[in-house]
């Protein structure tokens, strides 16, 4: 399995990014695809995740009112719409996927990962 992320930059607070994770490799459908986030000094955490097998979005409660996750089984892709971007969202954002129907929030739990992309939310 490959991810490839893309998407990110750098955006006042208030604005929007879009992010972009492209699957190959496998079948997509049945995969959970996560996207988690690193900012400098912090651990990594998942914040939202679509099962494909269920065909369900899944948020932390931070991020629910502001972020829009959507998967495409035409293209592969998860889409991750991120608004009102605040300059606590700037971190490297990856994607990662895990084989199965359970979606979880926790990286030891997937088994693939992208290389990440920089998100920079200023002031």
């Amino acid at each position: 399995v490959q991810l490839v992320e893309s998407g990110g930059g750098s955006v006042q607070a208030g604005g929007s990014l879009t992010l972009s994770c492209s699957f190959s490799g496998d079948t997509f459908g049945n995969y959970v695809i996560g996207w988690f986030r690193q900012a400098p000094g912090k651990e990594r955490e998942g914040i939202s995740c679509f099962s494909n097998p269920e065909g369900a979005p899944y948020y932390r409660p931070y991020v629910r009112r502001r972020f829009t996750i959507s998967s495409d089984n035409a293209r592969n892709t998860v889409t991750l719409e991120m608004s009102r971007l605040k300059p606590e969202d700037s971190a490297v954002y990856f994607c990662a996927a895990r084989w199965g129907t359970y979606h979880s929030f926790t990286e030891d739990e997937y088994e693939h990962w992208g290389q990440g992309t920089q998100v920079t939310v200023t002031t």
